[in-house]
């Protein structure tokens, strides 16, 4: 993709019109402000540049402390290089119903760009509107101050090392030249803090996992971890970014949880709007990790298909359902019972991991499912329970995409209602006279043909 001007945003018929095709559900909010960017570097999928002139440095050696505040929440970590992770007390674990992180990455920001720095603050604040946070519900929910970013030895389990180390050299040269646009990613940008930024995401999920683990050996019903991240990961390829994503957070978990806690077998469930191909492709042939993922049919990045079923010793652990525009929560609730429930059963998990994405909903700008509030708190619950059930409790979810600040902070927030046990706040927001009628009969056609195709 090259620099250009584009045309002026689209009218709201027009945006309709983009909506239905692949560019459109992602692609129309970046171009549209791409010739804003006052400046920008292009590198390749390998962390070299394209264009103009770059004299790499030596690497930095160290990490930098990340400390930061949203409304009143610290997040810190140590500049250590070492893993002395933080993990609660063990009388804080068995009382927690709920444990969670947040590094929202406010470096890493272009202006007018839907995957912005604006998202975490707003999701913060909506769990402190609406009391989800340990302030007000003490023991039962434990937020994570203190996590060290990742180790470019734990992002090399997934991404190739000449990516990983190409990003980090291009950061002083961010610093000097402006935005870094990734061609042919997307576009996905960086700034001069999104190396280490998404080292802090992904150590992140790595530190719930620890949580989580050492939880379950201590209480049947260890807390539910969620990885409130950015930039998210699920679209970053192993040779390099892709989607907005940098690095992939929960495929980075998942080969941790097998390599540190000897957890061998990962169940993934991605319900971003988006197919999660990184994370598809990272273990497309890997027996051990089962990959599901369903996802609008058509939408951004087109892959994804019913039969893209993984390869080798991996074969019939993928699982892909694109669902038809306009399915709703009829037809998540019927996937979840008759796909995702017998999928799991059948694999016996040691842990779930969740790509939890928001872009779903019926008033995200970037696709054309209609789930509503009160469809991700269904899948909270349920997902819950299913780790409940077949593996000790042990699940984390890991934030993907959510765009519309409101519906994203909201049914994030409702999520930690399903955590908790409490009633759905959904009433609250969802608008039920916006609705139209689910594409029942191609929903019903696309699950049988998943079912015949993975012997359900």
């Amino acid at each position: 993709m090259h620099f250009q001007a584009f045309p002026p945003f689209p009218s709201s018929a027009a945006l309709k019109q983009l909506q239905a095709s692949i560019t459109g559900n992602v692609l129309f909010f970046v171009r549209h402000h791409l010739y804003k960017w006052k400046s920008y570097i292009r590198i390749d999928m390998d962390g070299k540049f394209v264009g103009g002139q770059f004299s790499p440095k030596k690497l930095r050696g160290g990490r930098r402390c990340f400390s930061r505040s949203i409304g009143g929440s610290a997040i810190s970590c140590s500049n250590s290089m070492g893993r002395d992770l933080y993990v609660p007390s063990n009388e804080k674990i068995t009382n927690a119903r709920l444990i969670y992180a947040v590094a929202p990455a406010m470096g890493h920001n272009q202006e007018s760009h839907p995957e912005s720095n604006f998202r975490l603050p707003a999701i913060v604040n909506a769990l402190e509107k609406m009391e989800l946070t340990p302030k007000i519900r003490g023991s039962e929910i434990i937020e994570l101050h203190n996590f060290k970013p990742a180790s470019v030895d734990d992002i090399a389990s997934v991404h190739a090392r000449a990516y990983v180390l190409g990003l980090e050299k291009a950061m002083d040269q961010a610093s000097q030249e402006g935005i870094i646009f990734i061609d042919g990613s997307g576009p996905t940008y960086a700034t001069s803090t999104t190396f280490h930024e998404s080292l802090v995401a992904a150590g992140a999920g790595i530190t719930l996992v620890d949580s989580v683990v050492a939880a379950s050996k201590n209480c049947l019903d260890p807390p539910v971890g969620f990885a409130l991240i950015r930039p998210p990961g699920h679209h970053a390829i192993p040779k390099g970014p892709m989607g907005f994503c940098v690095f992939g957070n929960l495929a980075i978990a998942a080969h941790y949880a097998q390599r540190v806690h000897g957890l061998k077998r990962v169940f993934i469930i991605d319900f971003d709007v988006h197919h999660g191909n990184g994370t598809n492709d990272a273990f497309y042939d890997d027996p051990d990790i089962f990959f599901l993922s369903t996802h609008q049919d058509g939408s951004y990045p087109g892959t994804g298909k019913v039969d893209e079923v993984g390869h080798g010793d991996g074969e019939g652990t993928t699982l892909n359902l694109p669902l038809p525009g306009g399915s709703g929560d009829i037809a998540m609730t019927t996937v979840f019972d008759e796909v995702i429930v017998p999928c799991a059963q059948r694999f016996k998990p040691d842990i779930i991991l969740v790509s939890a994405g928001y872009d779903g909903h019926v008033l995200d700008p970037l696709a054309s499912l209609q789930f509503t509030t009160g469809t991700y708190y269904m899948l909270a619950s349920n997902i819950k329970q299913l780790a409940k059930d077949l593996c000790g409790g042990r699940c984390v979810f890991f934030l993907e995409g959510g765009y519309n600040l409101d519906s994203l902070s909201y049914s994030v927030a409702d999520s930690f209602c399903a955590f908790l046990g409490e009633r759905s706040l959904a009433s609250e927001f969802d608008n039920p006279a916006i609705l139209y009628d689910e594409p029942s009969t191609k929903v019903k056609q696309v699950i049988q043909r998943v079912k015949h195709i993975h012997s359900l």
